[in-house]
């Protein structure tokens, strides 16, 4: 399929994200489930403006900045205030084998820490629950630093001490492959966590971070459920039940999380399908699938993903190329990662794609309650609970 295709074909989806009922269905024609009601979901959810809202994996800027390096823009950090989004997940670190982690973490933490200095009445660092309060209601965007793999720690528990004294709150055991603390989702061997895993798990547990199984495999995600004191995260994946791909959790492992108070973060990536253009009625059906398994206090969003919509630009459609050779080169891109599908969901394209899926929830018959709860209340609560 060609590029010229490819970007007639989104921006006709794009131009329905506002609404839910004018999205065409020719990206995910192929495969896909059943029109569900939320195709006729209002764009606005009457509750929005008064909700916790969290994003527990993502963050401001665009898909379509060619230097991650540079200071955010004035659009970025204009999308940002009106995402409604009172606070995100945002990560600092490398993930797969990287030569310097330690150094590079520190970089990162670095730029944020220079954005919040710069704009500090868009943007403050949360760091505890009170903090996300103070974000809410100064209606600014807060920035939880969080890994989503712990090269940076090597071997030394004690590197978790400094992090947590740099703002770090949430911490991913395991990107998709193997590290020293266990296995990562792609690894066949599936051997649960290490020794030094678990001590990281109960140093996390003494300082007040949050442990995320995002990326784990089976056995470390079931063996971080069990050897935390405290609940956990599964802060952006998605319903093996639904899809069978590596980067998705069973029953299971979803019932294990809930029942010790933990909470899965539903994500907007490819693989919510095993085939096709996921779409927002897929990012639906695990949710709701989710909340029959886990209950409604267990399940938020994830998305994985940053704040401002995707432009399919050129540009964009080359550096997305590479980016899938450079993540299958290095043994970190997941099954259900191609060229043909994007990261992203086209009839959620808009900054404020939570008050979209909000919407579309709640035209389904959740209650006001339950979609607030599944747009940041609940992760809300565990941050509290975890946090010191």
């Amino acid at each position: 399929m060609s590029n010229a295709f490819d970007r007639r074909r989104f921006l006709a989806l794009s131009a329905a994200a506002a609404g839910l009922a004018a999205a065409p269905r020719a990206l995910a024609r192929q495969g896909r489930p059943p029109a569900s009601n939320a195709d006729s979901a209002p764009a606005i959810w009457a509750g929005y403006d008064k909700a916790i809202v969290i994003d527990a994996l993502g963050g401001p800027g665009s898909a379509n900045r060619e230097d991650e390096a540079a200071p955010l823009g004035a659009a970025e950090i204009a999308d940002a205030r009106a995402s409604g989004v009172t606070a995100a997940n945002v990560t600092v670190g490398p993930v797969g084998a990287v030569a310097g982690a330690f150094e590079e973490t520190v970089k990162q933490i670095a730029y944020w820490e220079r954005e919040i200095d710069t704009r500090p009445d868009a943007l403050m660092k949360v760091k505890s629950a009170a903090d996300l309060a103070a974000a809410k209601s100064s209606r600014r965007f807060g920035l939880v630093y969080g890994f989503q793999d712990t090269l940076c720690l090597g071997d030394d528990v004690g590197r978790l001490d400094t992090f947590y004294g740099l703002g770090v709150r949430v911490v991913q055991l395991t990107y998709n492959r193997r590290n020293l603390l266990g296995d990562g989702c792609l690894e066949p061997g599936n051997a649960g966590l290490s020794g030094l895993g678990r001590e990281v798990v109960e140093r996390m547990n003494a300082l007040g971070m949050l442990v995320d199984l995002s990326h784990c495999g089976q056995r470390t995600t079931a063996e971080g459920i069990e050897a935390s004191k405290k609940p956990v995260a599964i802060t952006h994946a998605g319903c093996a039940a639904l899809a069978p791909l590596p980067r998705n959790k069973s029953d299971e492992d979803l019932r294990r999380l809930a029942d010790r108070g933990g909470v899965v973060g539903v994500y907007l990536m490819p693989f919510l399908r095993t085939k096709g253009q996921p779409m927002a009625e897929d990012v639906i059906r695990h949710v709701e699938h989710a909340v029959q398994v886990c209950g409604e206090d267990h399940v938020g969003i994830g998305t994985d993903g940053t704040i401002s919509a995707v432009a399919l630009t050129p540009e964009y459609l080359r550096r997305f190329r590479e980016d899938i050779a450079n993540r299958r080169r290095r043994g970190i891109s997941a099954p259900g990662e191609g060229e043909e599908v994007y990261t992203f969901v086209p009839d959620l394209n808009t900054p404020r794609r939570m008050e979209t899926l909000a919407a579309a929830l709640r035209a389904r018959g959740h209650s006001d309650a339950r979609v607030a709860k599944i747009l940041g209340g609940n992760f809300a609560r565990l941050f509290s609970e975890v946090w010191r």
